[in-house]
């Protein structure tokens, strides 16, 4: 029978043990932080009926979508958390309570060309506050917070969360005379940074804009200085259009509220040229750089939306919420060199290692250590020491428990610390405690370091 050449799709991620390993330090840190702001996790299916997921799409959507038959059902992989989040949320509306704080990690699937860094397989980390009829403007301000949390806790310190606001940017555009043309002038907005003003000014006016028109949008979305700088700007301008009006108010309430929710000043920044292309974020926007690699682009990105669920029920559900593109952002980084390799990536803190035919004491020691907490492995195959060892040191497990003639006849064990190369006999109950001590030493290390 002729074999097949095992092989991974293009654009889908497979990783070798180790960077799996760093990979689950990731998404263990998200969950931690997210559940730290009181996000309760969820789960929604990876396939969907293809009615449910294409309520709000269509166009490029259906086109990006694996769409496939079963009988006589039309069904669909997921392309994102947030449609099956607006699903979720209508079809249990009666059994959850207001505002519904969400947060959810999970596989999302889109059949677009696969490029350096981009997939058609890839894990997105959501979280969303979804309210009933209203939702407070200080869900807005501890969205970021939540995330500038999570990527100092990764060790992720030189980034911006950029901040505007689409209302902001709509009641400007009202008063440029394109009021019927905002969702446009949005998209062609959103690409200043990749192609620069005076092409967008091109698309502008290729779009239907004056000379005039363009020059003022460009001339806002461009406006330099500091934070207060910005929304004194806004200021003056008060009084002027209803919009603008409530778009520099929400926009002040969440740069003010930024200090108190634990974000450092140099964290964040206002920026009047994001847009963000989707349609349905009406307030509040964001996306986060790295600062020293601009090349990575955005790492995370959301907003405001006034109706999450209105394809699916009549109630008004408003919400907000950011999303980290998980793969890419892990694929990056590694590329980058980013990723710290101080941080334990062995799948146990110890092995045991039995020289003698007498397992029985081995089991033992193994079971007290995980009792203890330990992460532990029992190796009995039937290996030289040495080749014990060599394999203790592929896997890169800091200790390993070593348990010949000597150590069977005491009940204790030695104990080998395998980056010094240092060993000591304890019993095993005092190893537990010597391996723990370990592990707390090396819990300072965080995933990412970027110099």
């Amino acid at each position: 029978m002729d074999k097949v050449t095992p092989r991974t799709l293009s654009g889908f991620m497979e990783l070798l043990p180790a960077p799996q390993q760093q990979m689950e330090i990731l998404l263990d840190t998200l969950r931690r932080v997210y559940s730290l702001y009181g996000f309760t996790p969820l789960d929604t299916p990876a396939i969907e009926s293809a009615e449910v997921l294409l309520a709000k799409g269509g166009g490029e959507t259906e086109k990006q979508i694996y769409r496939f038959m079963k009988g006589d059902s039309d069904l669909a992989l997921r392309f994102d958390l947030t449609v099956p989040l607006a699903k979720y949320v209508a079809a249990n509306y009666a059994n959850l309570a207001f505002p519904f704080r969400r947060y959810q990690i999970g596989k999302v699937w889109r059949g677009e060309r696969a490029q350096r860094g981009r997939f058609r397989e890839f894990y997105q980390a959501d979280i969303d506050v979804i309210g009933d009829g209203k939702l407070d403007i200080m869900n807005d301000a501890e969205a970021p917070a939540v995330i500038a949390r999570a990527f100092e806790e990764l060790g992720l310190e030189d980034f911006t969360i950029r901040i505007n606001n689409r209302k902001v940017l709509g009641g400007w555009f009202e008063l440029l005379g394109i009021g019927g043309r905002v969702t446009e002038t949005l998209r062609t907005v959103d690409k200043l940074e990749k192609i620069g003003p005076e092409k967008v000014r091109e698309l502008l006016c290729a779009g239907g804009l004056t000379d005039g028109q363009a020059a003022g949008v460009l001339e806002f979305v461009t406006l330099e200085g500091s934070d207060e700088r910005k929304l004194a700007f806004l200021d003056e301008h008060a009084g002027e259009n209803a919009l603008l009006d409530e778009g520099a108010r929400e926009l002040r309430a969440v740069i003010e509220a930024l200090p108190s929710l634990g974000v450092a000043p140099g964290r964040f920044a206002v920026d009047l040229t994001i847009a963000r292309g989707l349609d349905y974020y009406t307030g509040t926007v964001y996306e986060t750089r790295v600062n020293s690699h601009p090349e990575i682009g955005s790492v995370c990105s959301g907003g405001r939306y006034d109706n999450l669920a209105e394809y699916y029920t009549d109630k008004k559900l408003p919400g907000v919420g950011l999303s980290i593109g998980v793969t890419r952002l892990f694929y990056v980084l590694s590329e980058q060199g980013l990723l710290n390799g101080g941080v334990v990536t062995a799948p146990c803190d110890t092995i045991v290692l039995p020289m003698t035919a007498d397992t029985a004491f081995a089991a033992h020691v193994a079971t007290v250590l995980r009792g203890a907490g330990v992460r532990t492995q029992l190796y009995t195959e039937d290996k030289k020491f040495k080749q014990k060892l060599s394999y203790a040191g592929k896997l890169a497990v800091p200790y390993a428990v070593i348990i010949g003639e000597d150590e069977l006849e005491c009940g204790e064990v030695s104990l080998k610390d395998m980056s010094s190369g240092t060993q000591a006999r304890f019993t095993p109950e005092d190893a537990a405690l010597e391996v723990l001590a370990g592990i707390r030493r090396r819990a300072g290390e965080k995933l990412i370091k970027v110099n």
